[in-house]
C-alpha cells in the first residue's frame, strides 16, 4: 500500500528588511501623534491637572513638617502618595516627562506649522471657482457695466482683503479676495507664547531662589549675603547659594491693626533698606513694608509673611553675672496669637564641658500676649499686646545644643528630658517685671517683650519674560477667537447672447475657512453692497 504524503509547506524567504521598516514605521507614527495638536492640548491639561496636587497637598520644597505630619495622620494612604511624589509635585519624574513631552509637542506642531503659515502669506488666494453657485453663499445680477468696471468697483469696496484679480479663458474678469489671516496670527502666537511660558518657568526653577527669615522689629539688619543668613532657603537648581543679590534691610518697628473681633486688618513694618549704590555710600531708605505689597530692589522682591513675640529674660546666676535675651516664640494659635517657645542659656564662666552641660538653662513654655486664666492655666484672648504674661518650665542639664545635630530654636530636645539628661526645676506664671528663683539661687526675670517679623525674599530672573508671555498669550487667544477666516469670490461675465445681450452678469460667492457664525450677515451685506454699487454706477452714466 502506497500512502500519499503531504508536501512540505512552501517556506518565504526571510524579509530583512521588514523589521526596519517596521521601526521606522512605528517612530514616523509615533512622532505624527505626538506633534499633533490634539496631543499638546491633552498634554496641556495633564499639566494642569498633575498641578492640582501641587496646591492642595503641602510640598517638602515649601514645609517639610506638613509633609510629614500628613503622612502620619493619613497612614498607608499618605505613604502611597509620598511613593508616588505627590509631596515633591514639580520635582516628580511624572510631572517632569509631561512638561518635556509638552515642550517637544509644542516645537515639532508649531515649526511646521509656522512654515506653512508663511508659505500662505506669500501665495496668493485661490481660483474662482467655475460654479459659483455652489458655494454655501451666493449671490447674481446683470448690470450694463462692463466686466473691467465691474471688478474696479469691487475692488474698491474689497479694500483691506487680499486680493487677486484674474482674466479667464471665457473673457469673464474675476476677483478673489481673502480675509481673516490674523486668527492663524493669533493662533500661533497663543502657541508660541504658551511655550516661551514653559521655557521662562524652566528657566525660573534653575535660576531662581527663596528664602525666609526671622528679624526682630527692634532696628535689627538682615542682609542677603548667603545662605548662611536664612532661617531657610530654597535654591534653584543652578544656585548655589554664593552669588546672591547684595542688599540689607533694617527692620525698625511693626505695627499690627486688629478688628474688635481680634481678626488682623493690617500689618506694617517700618523699614530701610540699602541695595547698588547704597551699599558704597551707606544711605538708609525709608519703606512701608505691608503684606501683598513688597519691596522691590535689584531684582529681588522682599515680602511680609508673618509676625510673632520674643520675650526678653534675663538670668542672674549666684555669682552675679546676668545674661539676657531675646528668642522669637512662635505663634501656636494664629487667633489669638498664644506663642510657645525656649529661650536658652550657657552658664558664664564654665570652662569645663562635663561641668556646662550640666549647668545649662532652658526657659520654655507659653507667652500670651493678652493673658486670660482658667485657674493656673493660661491663655490668650486677644492677639495684640494688652496684658502679657508667660507660663513657664526652667529646665536644667543638658540641653544638647553640643550634639552636633541641629536644633529648632522653638523648642528643647524631648530626647534629653526622656533620658533624663534635662530636669525640670520650676513651673510658675509670670509677667513682665516678675522674676523666678530657683533651687541655686539664680534667678530667671521676665523683663518684656519685642515683636518679630518674618520676610521671605524671591528672586526669579524670568518674572518679566512670563508677564510678557501672559500677556501676549491671552491676546493671541483672544484674536484667535474673534478673528474669522472667509473668502469672497466676485466674476464678471459679458453676456453677448439671449435675452440680455450686451450686458454684464455678476456673481458673487463667499465660504467661511472656519466657523460660519456670523458670515452669513457679513455676505449679505457686502454682496448687496457690490450688487448695489454696480446698478447705482450705471444709472449715473445714463
Amino acid at each position: 500500500m502506497t500512502t500519499a504524503t503531504d508536501s512540505p509547506p512552501t517556506q518565504r524567504p526571510p524579509n530583512n528588511n521588514s523589521w526596519p521598516r517596521r521601526l521606522l514605521a512605528f517612530i514616523r507614527n509615533t512622532w505624527r501623534g505626538l506633534t499633533s495638536m490634539r496631543t499638546a492640548l491633552i498634554l496641556l491639561f495633564l499639566l494642569a491637572l498633575g498641578a492640582m496636587p501641587g496646591a492642595l497637598l503641602p510640598q517638602r520644597s515649601l514645609n517639610t513638617g506638613k509633609v510629614d505630619q500628613y503622612i502620619a495622620q493619613h497612614g498607608w494612604w499618605g505613604r502611597l502618595l509620598d511613593q508616588l511624589q505627590f509631596f515633591d509635585v514639580y520635582a516628580s519624574v511624572w510631572f517632569s516627562a509631561v512638561y518635556v513631552l509638552l515642550f517637544v509637542s509644542l516645537v515639532g506642531c508649531l515649526v511646521p506649522r509656522t512654515f506653512e503659515y508663511a508659505q500662505q502669506l506669500r501665495a496668493k488666494p485661490v481660483r474662482t471657482p467655475r460654479n459659483l453657485n455652489r458655494m454655501p453663499h451666493h449671490a447674481s445680477s446683470t448690470t450694463d457695466m462692463s466686466p473691467e468696471d465691474v471688478v474696479a468697483t469691487a475692488k474698491s469696496r474689497l479694500r483691506g482683503w487680499r486680493l487677486t484679480e484674474r482674466t479667464e479663458e471665457s473673457g469673464a474678469r474675476s476677483i478673489s479676495a481673502e480675509r481673516g489671516f490674523l486668527r492663524e496670527t493669533g493662533n500661533l502666537v497663543f502657541h508660541f507664547a504658551l511655550l516661551g511660558l514653559i521655557v521662562a518657568f524652566a528657566i525660573g526653577k534653575m535660576f531662581s531662589y527663596e528664602g525666609q527669615v526671622i528679624v526682630q522689629a527692634n532696628g535689627s539688619q538682615f542682609c542677603n549675603s548667603g545662605v548662611y543668613a536664612y532661617d531657610s532657603f530654597t535654591p534653584g537648581l543652578r544656585v548655589d547659594g554664593t552669588q546672591l543679590t547684595p542688599f540689607c534691610v533694617k527692620v525698625n518697628s511693626f505695627t499690627p491693626t486688629f478688628l474688635p473681633s481680634g481678626q488682623p486688618e493690617q500689618y506694617r513694618a517700618a523699614i530701610e533698606y540699602q541695595s547698588g549704590a547704597d551699599l558704597r555710600t551707606g544711605q538708609w531708605r525709608p519703606y512701608q513694608l505691608q503684606v501683598n505689597e513688597p519691596l522691590r530692589t535689584e531684582g529681588d522682591r522682599l515680602y511680609l509673611l508673618d509676625h510673632g513675640y520674643a520675650p526678653t529674660f534675663t538670668v542672674t546666676f549666684p555669682d552675679g553675672t546676668k545674661r539676657t535675651k531675646s528668642t522669637q516664640w512662635k505663634p501656636a494659635d494664629q487667633t489669638t496669637m498664644l506663642s510657645q517657645g525656649a529661650t536658652k542659656f550657657d552658664r558664664p564662666g564654665v570652662t569645663d564641658p562635663e561641668q556646662r552641660r550640666k549647668t545649662q538653662l532652658g526657659v520654655t513654655g507659653l507667652f500670651a500676649p493678652t493673658a486670660a486664666f482658667q485657674g493656673p492655666v493660661l491663655s490668650s484672648s486677644f492677639p495684640d499686646l494688652r496684658d502679657p504674661a508667660a507660663a513657664v518650665d526652667i529646665m536644667r542639664g543638658d540641653l544638647g545644643v553640643d550634639s552636633g545635630r541641629g536644633q529648632s530654636i522653638f523648642e528643647i530636645d524631648q530626647s534629653q528630658v526622656r533620658k533624663g539628661a534635662l530636669k525640670r526645676v520650676a513651673r510658675e506664671n509670670i509677667r513682665p517685671g516678675q522674676e523666678i528663683t530657683i533651687d541655686d539661687g539664680t534667678k530667671i526675670r521676665l523683663d518684656g517683650v519685642r515683636r518679630w517679623v518674618a520676610l521671605q525674599v524671591s528672586h526669579d530672573p524670568s518674572q518679566v519674560w512670563v508677564l510678557g508671555f501672559a500677556v501676549a498669550l491671552l491676546a493671541g487667544l483672544g484674536t484667535s477667537l474673534v478673528v474669522k477666516r472667509r473668502r469672497l469670490w466676485v466674476r464678471a461675465t459679458p453676456s453677448g447672447s439671449g435675452d440680455e445681450p450686451g450686458r454684464t452678469v455678476v456673481e458673487i460667492g463667499g465660504l467661511a475657512r472656519t466657523d460660519q457664525a456670523g458670515y452669513g450677515e457679513e455676505f449679505t451685506r457686502l454682496s448687496g453692497e457690490l450688487l448695489e454699487q454696480t446698478a447705482a454706477s450705471h444709472r449715473e452714466e445714463n
